[in-house]
C-alpha cells in the first residue's frame, strides 16, 4: 500500500481523533474595543462574550494590514499581502488583479485534507471568475465580491453616486441578484447569518469535517441592521453590532443543535480596526491610537477569540503576539492538513491557544502597501518615518453617516514600550538607543527578506 499524503492524513485522524470542524467568523471594520468582552460599554454582545468565556481571548492579535483586501489575503494565504502583490488595497469592481491561483489558500489545503468547505459573506480578493471562491478551494459560496460601499447608493439614503456598478450576490461564482436598495442593505447580516446556519445544518455529521468561513459585510459602512435591532440602540453602530452578535449566536446554536459543538473550533475576529471618520457609524479602538488604514495599534490590533472544547482552555486570556497571517498554519496543524508548498510568513500559534505556551511569534512587521512603517519585537515597537491618515481631532461630517475628511499625520523614528504605553504616546527612543539599533537592524533584515520573497500578483489574462 502506497502512503499518499491524503492517506497519511486519514490515518492520523483515526489514530488521534476526528478532525475538528472549523467555523471562522471575520467581521469587517470592527474595532478592538467593540465587543463587550474587550471593554465596550455601549455594545451588548452576549454571544461573542460567551465564546470568550468558553474559549481563549487574545489581547495582542493583529490584522496583517489595515485594509480589506490585504487583510483577507493574509488570512487565506498565510502571507504578508505585499509578498503576493496585494498590499494596501481594497480591490474595486472589475479589478484586473486578485489572489493568484498559484497560492494554496486555507480552503484549498483543508479541502485536500478531506474537508467540505464553504464561504458566506464578503470575498474581496478579486471579482474576476479566475479569482473567486470556487477557484480557491471553496465547495460552496454565497458572497459579495467586494465591500458593501462599492454600490451606486452612497453612504446614506439619497446620497446617490455613479461610481460603482450594482452590488451583486454571487452563488458559486455566478451572479444571483443584487443588493439594490437600503432594505437589502439592512438585510445583509440576516442573509449571511441564515446561509451560514444552513451550511452547518446541511454538513454537520455527514461523515466528513467542514470548514465554514463567515465574513460578515458589517459593520463596514454603510451600516445596516435588521428590523429587530434597527433604531433600538444608542447609535446605528450599536444596532449593527447587536445584529452581528445575534447571528453569531445563531451559528453557535446550530453547532449545538446538530451535535457537533464539542468537535468544532470557532474563531471570531475582525479584518482591521475601525473606520473612525464615520463618527457614530464607526467602532472603537479603545486605548489604541488611530484606526483603519494606519499602522498604529488602533489600525491593526483586532479582537480574536478561539473556542475548541477540550483543547483550548475555557475563560483564558493571553497576551501572546499573533496575527491573521498565522491562522492558516495554525489550522493546518490543528486539522492535520498538509502545509502549503510555497513559503509563507505565518507561524502556528496552536500551542499558545492550547495554553501550553505563553508565546506565539516573537516579532511582527507592520506594512502598509509595500512600505514597512513599523516593527515590533517583544514589547518594543519602532515606527519608521512615514506619513499616515489621521483621525485625531476630526471635524464631524455635516450629514450623519457620511465620512469626515482625514487629516494627515507624520511620524519620524519613534520607539514605544507597548506594555507601559499601549496608546503609543510616549516616544522613548532617546533613552533606549540600544533597543532602537536592534529594531532598526531587524527592520532592515525584514525589508531585505520581503524584497527577495515576492511572488507575482494574480492578473486577468495570465
Amino acid at each position: 500500500m502506497r502512503l499518499t499524503p491524503t492517506l497519511c492524513l486519514s490515518l492520523c485522524a483515526s489514530l488521534f481523533g476526528a478532525q475538528p470542524n472549523v467555523v471562522l467568523i471575520m467581521s469587517d471594520d470592527m474595532g478592538w474595543a467593540d465587543p463587550a468582552c474587550y471593554g465596550s460599554k455601549q455594545n451588548a454582545t452576549p454571544n461573542i462574550d460567551q465564546l470568550a468565556q468558553e474559549g481563549m481571548r487574545f489581547t495582542s492579535f493583529y490584522a496583517t494590514q489595515a485594509v480589506c483586501t490585504s487583510s483577507r489575503c493574509a488570512l487565506l494565504a498565510g502571507c504578508y499581502p505585499n509578498r503576493l502583490g496585494l498590499g494596501g488595497v481594497a480591490l474595486p469592481p472589475k479589478s484586473k488583479t486578485g489572489l493568484s491561483t498559484t497560492e494554496e489558500s486555507l480552503a484549498t489545503l483543508l479541502r485536500k485534507a478531506g474537508y467540505h468547505t464553504g464561504i458566506v459573506g464578503k470575498w474581496h480578493l478579486g471579482d474576476n471568475p479566475k479569482f473567486l471562491p470556487p477557484a480557491h478551494g471553496f465547495d460552496e459560496s454565497l458572497v459579495l465580491p467586494y465591500s458593501n460601499d462599492m454600490w451606486p447608493n452612497g453612504y446614506v439614503p439619497g446620497d446617490v453616486t455613479k461610481n460603482y456598478p450594482p452590488l451583486p450576490w454571487l452563488v458559486d461564482g455566478v451572479e444571483f441578484g443584487t443588493v439594490k436598495d437600503w432594505t437589502d442593505m439592512d438585510a445583509l447580516t440576516t442573509v449571511q447569518g441564515f446561509r451560514a446556519v444552513r451550511f452547518i445544518r446541511q454538513n454537520a455529521g455527514k461523515g466528513k469535517p467542514f470548514f465554514l468561513y463567515l465574513a460578515t459585510s458589517m459593520p463596514h459602512t454603510p451600516l445596516g441592521a435588521s428590523k429587530e435591532f434597527k433604531g433600538k440602540g444608542a447609535s446605528p453602530y450599536v444596532d449593527t453590532m447587536a445584529d452581528i452578535d445575534d447571528k453569531t449566536g445563531a451559528v453557535l446554536a446550530a453547532l449545538r443543535e446538530t451535535g457537533v459543538e464539542k468537535n468544532t473550533m470557532v474563531i471570531f475576529t475582525s479584518d482591521n480596526g475601525p473606520w473612525l471618520n464615520f463618527g457614530r457609524h464607526a467602532g472603537s479602538a479603545g486605548p489604541f491610537r488611530e484606526g483603519k488604514g494606519t499602522t498604529w495599534e488602533g489600525g491593526v490590533r483586532v479582537p480574536f477569540i478561539i473556542r475548541w472544547p477540550g483543547v483550548v482552555p475555557a475563560g483564558q486570556v493571553t497576551a501572546a503576539l499573533a496575527g491573521n497571517l498565522d491562522i492558516l498554519p495554525t489550522l493546518v496543524e490543528a486539522c492535520g492538513a498538509a502545509k502549503p508548498v510555497l513559503p509563507i510568513d505565518g507561524l502556528s500559534f496552536l500551542s499558545a491557544a492550547k495554553g501550553t505556551s505563553k508565546k506565539a511569534r516573537d516579532n511582527f512587521a507592520y506594512y502598509y502597501g509595500d512600505k514597512l512603517e513599523a516593527v515590533r519585537v517583544g514589547k518594543w515597537k519602532l515606527h519608521l518615518p512615514h506619513t499616515y491618515r489621521s483621525y485625531e481631532n476630526l471635524v464631524p461630517a455635516a450629514v450623519d453617516g457620511k465620512p469626515s475628511a482625514y487629516k494627515q499625520g507624520k511620524v519620524e523614528w519613534a520607539l514605544y514600550d507597548l506594555e507601559a504605553d499601549e496608546g503609543e504616546r510616549h516616544d522613548v527612543s532617546a533613552t533606549q538607543p540600544q533597543v532602537v539599533a536592534e529594531l532598526k537592524a531587524f527592520a532592515e533584515a525584514e525589508r531585505k527578506r520581503m524584497d527577495e520573497a515576492k511572488r507575482p500578483v494574480g492578473r486577468v489574462g495570465n
